[in-house]
C-alpha cells in the first residue's frame, strides 16, 4: 500500500505585507473620498476669482513751466470686485505704482480689507507729485500731450493678494497682477477706461 505524499509546509503571507496593503488600501480610498468633497464642492460654491480693477481715472490738475519740471493732481478710483455668491474675500499686500514715461510718482497702497459675498469695495486715490524735472525726452513727450494731442498716458502696475473660502473645502489663496495704461485728457475730464487683473 502506497503511502500518502508528504506535503511542505503552507507558506504564510507575511504580517508586513498585509500592513502595508492595507494602508495603501485607506489612502486610495481616502483619496478617492476627498477628490469627491472637493468636486462636489466646487459644484455648490462654483467659485469666481476676485479681482481688481480701475473704474474711473481724472487728472485734476497739472503744472509744467519752462525748465522741464512737472507736478500732477490725479485722482483714480480702484474697485475690489467678489463676485463670489458664497464665499467673501479677503484682500491684503496690495501696491500699485502709478508713472510717467517711466518716471515714478506715486504708490498706492491699501491695509488688508474684506469684500462680501457678491459687494464690491471702492478706494479713491487722490494723488499729488511733488515737483519732477524731466528729461529732455519726457519733456518733448509731455509737450506734445498738452499742446497737440491734449492726453496724457501715466502707467499703474502692481499685485494684490486675495484669500476667500471655498465651503467646505478651505481657503484658497492667490496673487493678482495688474497692468494698466490710463490715457488722460489734460481738461480734467473723468475717463472710464476699464481695466482689471481678470486679463492677467
Amino acid at each position: 500500500m502506497s503511502k500518502p505524499p508528504v506535503l511542505g509546509r503552507q507558506r504564510r503571507t507575511n504580517p508586513f505585507v498585509w500592513c502595508f496593503a492595507i494602508v495603501c488600501s485607506f489612502i486610495a480610498t481616502t483619496v478617492i473620498i476627498a477628490g469627491i468633497v472637493i468636486f462636489s464642492g466646487y459644484l455648490i460654491v462654483r467659485p469666481k476669482m476676485p479681482l481688481l480693477s480701475v473704474r474711473a481715472s481724472r487728472l485734476d490738475h497739472i503744472y509744467y513751466d519752462r525748465t522741464g519740471v512737472l507736478a500732477l493732481k490725479l485722482t483714480i478710483v480702484i474697485r475690489a470686485e467678489n463676485h463670489n455668491q458664497k464665499a467673501h474675500a479677503s484682500f491684503y499686500d496690495t501696491s500699485l505704482l502709478l508713472s510717467y514715461h517711466g518716471v515714478n510718482i506715486a504708490r498706492l497702497v491699501a491695509n488688508p480689507f474684506d469684500v462680501r459675498r457678491n459687494e464690491t469695495v471702492d478706494m479713491n486715490y487722490v494723488v499729488e507729485s511733488s515737483p519732477i524735472p524731466l528729461k529732455r525726452e519726457e519733456e518733448y513727450l509731455t509737450e506734445q500731450s498738452l499742446r497737440k494731442s491734449k492726453l496724457m498716458l501715466f502707467v499703474l502696475k502692481g499685485s494684490s493678494r486675495t484669500m476667500w473660502r471655498v465651503g467646505p473645502l478651505g481657503s484658497v489663496k492667490f496673487a493678482l497682477h495688474m497692468y494698466c495704461e490710463l490715457t488722460l485728457p489734460v481738461n480734467g475730464s473723468v475717463s472710464r477706461q476699464h481695466c482689471s487683473t481678470r486679463s492677467h
